[in-house]
Parts: structure tokens; C-alpha cells; sequence
């Protein structure tokens, strides 16, 4: 993720992660502050539902199609025609008039009717917009006590806070690790992580343990690989002010939740100090990594896939390709501390390698069970192996999972995270959000994998020594891996 955006946590349970989570690196988000306490933004319609990951979070959002107007509404235009002339013989009928009483009674009776049936088309349409057509008295004890709190408190009260904290409060009570509000700078970190772009400089940073910020990573074609900004790098100073022992918040914030466009940074480079001006630009966050690996003399494709964002698809989908093209004969696909994303992008991801006759996963909520298709046009013929290890979760699993059972593909590694669950997210007016379980999801042959895992074909944990010299050729998960694929 970019130097703005948090790091997703790996769970407590996770005995090993991989060298590059060993530093723990530390991202900020863009916030929008304004006098106001609260933004105010469109309520949406209709709720997003979506896989829920391990805390802390990132969801999969279900794919709907949209809704397309393929063309504007028609303009019909009537010609308008002169009209015929008539003539008509005045009428020597005498006509009755009304006397002025009468007309009176007449109108009074008239308004009374209109009232009377307004006072019914009104009613009947409130309670056909309403669910209950009256509040349950539960509910209703909860508007009188929020009317009494409001009233008698002897000091002003944040009304739409007390609102959030009695949502919050419903969702707790719930006791489910993965129902819960989200204010709105929790909103804004849950949706940077799925987009898989922000707007930034394009670096990625963590504090050593001098308190010094250094630059781990530089994300190609952005503002800073541009500028020469190298892995190692320490920043030095912001705009003129010291970055020397201060957290990298200090300096993400600042970068992704301000309103300039243009900042001067100066980085140490051994004894050098390099001042640079660089230029926000909207960074595509790297989230597909490729290798080729000659392993047992065949030549084996290796994408490792760090999260189901927005962008990753087409990342996915283009780096798969270039490996085909160089003639491989097996793929690792390494999903290692992928805590998971947006539902619609692994199962684009996984109809790549299935046709469409393959369930890729199942849905069972209150209203049955329904199976979700593949929607590719072919299954590869080549070995797969996925490898997963403890903080593999949710979108991770589902791909895992898809592969295992209809595939045929080789889980190596240790057992996932066991997220088997869906969310619902809804947004509020003021921007927060909110998410609760809502549904189970199940794999193709109907396995619920919830606080169980995905069970691996091979069982390999990963050495300590590989901390200590972290390389491809230490990492024995992934030679168990490159060695299954090429047999």
C-alpha cells in the first residue's frame, strides 16, 4: 500500500508472517476536515452486502450490474393541428341558475370531500412506505427516551453522535467480532484498502527504531520513482519542517489529507541530502507481483496477490498473460497474508483459470441457498498450487477453495483463517458506516469453511532462518510449492 494508505494488522493467531511484514510500517488515510464535525454526503438506496476479512478488515462487495440507459428518453412531438371551426346553432333551451346559497353549500361540501379523501390518499401512502405502518413499541420506547434525553439534558447534545453510538451499540450487542460501526475515519481507511488507488506521492514507509522515517518501498511510474526516490531513503524534512523522530503519520497525513498539490521533501541518501519537489499524482496501488522459476527443468509462473482490490483484476489479468506468453508450465499462485477484497474481482480472477460450467462459490442466507458460476470460457490445463498460510482470509479462501475442489489445484502451506461469513455495509447521511453479518458463504461443494480453514494438501510451516536471511531460496513454503507444481 502507498505511503498514505494503514497496513492491514495480521491477526493474533498468526504464528509466522513473511519478511515484509516484519517492520511494521505505518500509513495514513485523506481525511476531509471542515468547520463542520461531520460530512454530509447521499444516503445511499440500497445496501452493499460483502465478505467481511479478518480485523482489521477488508470487505468483498458483491458484483451487480449496472444499470445501463442506453439511450436518452424519447421526445415525442405532436404536431399541433388548427382546430376545426364549428358551428352550432345557438341553443334557445333556457338554462336553471343557481342561487347564491346554493353555489355556497356546493363549494363547502366540495372542500369537505377533498379533505376528507386527501386525509386517506396521505394515510394510505405513509403506511405503504412504511414497513410497520405504526412503530413497534420497542422502537417506539427508544424514540421516547431519545425525545426525554434530548430535552432534559442539562447541556447541548451532538444528536446524530447520539444516534452513531446507539447503532453502535445495537451492533455490539450482537456479539459478532464482525458486526460493527465505523466512524468515519475507520469509513474512510475501509475504503481506501478496496479501491487500490489514493492520491499521493507514491512511496511506502515505516519508522525505524531510531524514530527515523524510511522509505521501503517506491511504487513504479509515480511521483517519487520519477523523482529518484530510492528504497532506503530517510526523510528528512517536509515542506521545510522536520520529519526527524516524528511518526510517519506526520508525514502521511499530511500528504494525503492535505489540500496543496505540490510538496518539498528532502530525503538523506548515506551523507547526502537530496532536496526534491514532487507532485501529488492518483497512484494505482501495486497489489500483483510476478516471477518466472525454473524449477525440476520446467518453468514455473509465480504470482503473488496481497489483496482483492478495485485494480487488482486487470493486474492479475495482464501479469497471467505476459507468463503464458513466456511458455510456463505450472503457476504458483501465493496468497500469504492476503487477509482478501471485493467478491466481483476474485471471482473475475478465478474465471480466468475456470469455464463456466464450475461453481467458483455458494451463498445461504435466510431464503435458501444459490450456487455462483465461473464466468470463463475456458480452464487452463497447466498444474496450479496455491499457497496460503495463517492470515489467509475470506477472498483468499474462496479462490483457495474454487481451485482446490474444482481445479484440482495443490494447497501448500498451513490451514487459513476460516472467514466464512458475508457482510452487509450501509452508509448513513453523515458518512459513517456500518456493517453486520447477514449470510454464510459456502465453498463449490458446499463446505462452510467458518472458524475451520481451508485444510491444505501439503502442510508446510515457514522456518524461522528465513527471517534471518529472507530470500526466494530460503522461503521453503515456496520451494514445497514450486516442487508440488513441478512433479
Amino acid at each position: 500500500m502507498g505511503e498514505e494508505q494503514k497496513k492491514v494488522k495480521k491477526t493474533t493467531t498468526v504464528k509466522k508472517t513473511k519478511t515484509a511484514h516484519a517492520s511494521k510500517k505505518t500509513t495514513a488515510k485523506e481525511t476531509t476536515k471542515t468547520g463542520s464535525k461531520r460530512k454530509t454526503v447521499k444516503q445511499k438506496k440500497t445496501a452493499i452486502q460483502f465478505f467481511q476479512l479478518e480485523q482489521p478488515d477488508v470487505v468483498i462487495r458483491e458484483k451487480k450490474d449496472p444499470k445501463i440507459m442506453l439511450e436518452q428518453p424519447e421526445i415525442i412531438l405532436k404536431r399541433i393541428q388548427k382546430p376545426k371551426e364549428i358551428h352550432k346553432t345557438p341553443s334557445t333551451k333556457k338554462h336553471r341558475s343557481f342561487r347564491t346559497t346554493e353555489v355556497v353549500i356546493l363549494v363547502v361540501i366540495t372542500a369537505l370531500v377533498g379533505i376528507f379523501m386527501g386525509a386517506i390518499c396521505c394515510t394510505t401512502l405513509l403506511m405503504k412506505n412504511s414497513k410497520y405502518g405504526e412503530l413497534p413499541a420497542e422502537l417506539q420506547e427508544f424514540v421516547d427516551n431519545y425525545n426525554y434525553i434530548i430535552e432534559n439534558y442539562y447541556e447541548d447534545i451532538d444528536r446524530e453522535g447520539l444516534i452513531d453510538s446507539a447503532i453502535s451499540g445495537m451492533l455490539e450487542s450482537l456479539e459478532d467480532p464482525y458486526s460493527s460501526y465505523m466512524d468515519e475515519t475507520t469509513s474512510d481507511d475501509f475504503d481506501l484498502n478496496l479501491t487500490g488507488t489514493y492520491r499521493g506521492l507514491g512511496i511506502e514507509v515505516y519508522n525505524d527504531n531510531e524514530y527515523n522515517i524510511i522509505v521501503s518501498r517506491v511504487f513504479e511510474n509515480t511521483p517519487a520513482y520519477k523523482a529518484g526516490v530510492q528504497v532506503g531513503d530517510i526523510l528528512v524534512s517536509l515542506d521545510g519542517e522536520s520529519m526527524v523522530g516524528r511518526p510517519t503519520t506526520d508525514f502521511a497525513d499530511r500528504v494525503k489529507g492535505g489540500t496543496k498539490e505540490t510538496y518539498a521533501i528532502e530525503i538523506k541518501r548515506g551523507e547526502q541530502i537530496i532536496p526534491l519537489e514532487l507532485t501529488r499524482e492518483v497512484v494505482i496501488i501495486p497489489s500483483v507481483y510476478s516471477n518466472v522459476y525454473t524449477k525440476n527443468n520446467k518453468k514455473i509462473g509465480y504470482l503473488e496477490v496481497t489483496i482483492f482490490s478495485a485494480t487488482t483484476y486487470n493486474q492479475f489479468k495482464t501479469k497471467l498473460e505476459a507468463l503464458e506468453n513466456e511458455g510456463i508450465e505450472g503457476l504458483v499462485i501465493d496468497l500469504r497474508d492476503n487477509s482478501g477484497g471485493h467478491l466481483n474481482v476474485v471471482t473475475d480472477m478465478v474465471s480466468l483459470l475456470l469455464d463456466k460450467s464450475n461453481i467458483i462459490y455458494q451463498i445461504q442466507s435466510k431464503s435458501g441457498t444459490e450456487k455462483f458460476y465461473s464466468t470463463g470460457e475456458e480452464t487452463k490445463t497447466y498444474p496450479i498450487v496455491v499457497l496460503q498460510n495463517q492470515s489467509s482470509a475470506s477472498a483468499s479462501e474462496l479462490m483457495a477453495a474454487a481451485l482446490q475442489e474444482q481445479y484440482g489445484a495443490k494447497v501448500v502451506g498451513m490451514t487459513s483463517y476460516g472467514k466464512g461469513t458475508v457482510q452487509e455495509l450501509k452508509e448513513l447521511s453523515d458518512g459513517t458506516q456500518y456493517k453486520f453479518t447477514t449470510k454464510k458463504w459456502l465453498t463449490p461443494k458446499g463446505n462452510w469453511i467458518n472458524g475451520v480453514g481451508v485444510k491444505p494438501d501439503v502442510e508446510v510451516d515457514l522456518l524461522a532462518s528465513y527471517f534471518e536471511n529472507p530470500s526466494p531460496a530460503n522461503d521453503n513454503q515456496l520451494q514445497t510449492a514450486l516442487d508440488t507444481v513441478s512433479k
